[in-house]
């Protein structure tokens, strides 16, 4: 890297500090949670659905044999 671009990225990582850039990361994994939350109720809707459930209770009682 040559000395020009390493003072760009030295001017850009103090303006990142200046703007607050710190917390994003705690806002990105609170974005992240929730949508992994949202997913996860969407799956939980279309398990208990009854097709769904039937199929999953034939794979089962087929599986273990009873």
């Amino acid at each position: 890297m040559t000395a020009r671009m390493t003072r760009w990225v030295r001017r850009a990582r103090q303006a990142g500090r200046r703007l607050g850039e710190q917390g994003m990361t705690t806002a990105e994994y609170a974005v992240g949670t929730v949508a992994a939350v949202a997913f996860a109720g969407l799956l939980l809707a279309v398990v208990k659905s009854g097709p769904v459930k039937s199929a999953l209770t034939k794979i089962l009682v087929s599986a273990l044999g009873t």
